[in-house]
C-alpha cells in the first residue's frame, strides 16, 4: 500500500465514521438502536443525548453507533477488508468517501477561519 492510498483510506475511514454516527441522512440506520432525547437546561440551551434501546445485540449495536471511536473501527475494516478483496467495488467508493471527506475538514476549517 502506498502513502496515497494510506491517506485516501484514512479520508474515505474518517467520512464514513461520520457518515454513519452523526450525519441525518443516516438517521434510520441509528434509530431502531437508540433515541435521541432533548432536555431544556435552566439556561434556555436545549441539550441532546442517546437513550439506548434494548438489550443484547440491539444494545451492543445501539452502543457501537454512538460511539465514533467503536465505529470508526468497524467502518475502517470494512473498507480495508473490501479494498484488499474487492478492488473494483472499493476503489470508487474509497474515492469518493475521501474526497468528501476531505471537503468535510476544509469546510470546517473555513466555517471557523471566517467566523
Amino acid at each position: 500500500m502506498t502513502i496515497f492510498e494510506f491517506i485516501l483510506l484514512g479520508l474515505a475511514s474518517f467520512r464514513l465514521t461520520r457518515l454513519l454516527v452523526f450525519d441525518k441522512i443516516t438517521e434510520f440506520i441509528r434509530r431502531p438502536f437508540h433515541e435521541m432525547i432533548e432536555e431544556e437546561l435552566p439556561d434556555g440551551t436545549v441539550e441532546e443525548y442517546i437513550q439506548l434501546k434494548g438489550t443484547g445485540i440491539r444494545r451492543w449495536i445501539g452502543e457501537l453507533l454512538s460511539c465514533y471511536w467503536c465505529t470508526g473501527i468497524w467502518s475502517t475494516g470494512f473498507l480495508y477488508l473490501l479494498y484488499e478483496f474487492y478492488l473494483p467495488l472499493s476503489e470508487p467508493l474509497i474515492v469518493i468517501f475521501a474526497i468528501a471527506g476531505l471537503a468535510a475538514i476544509i469546510e470546517t476549517c473555513v466555517t471557523r477561519l471566517l467566523n
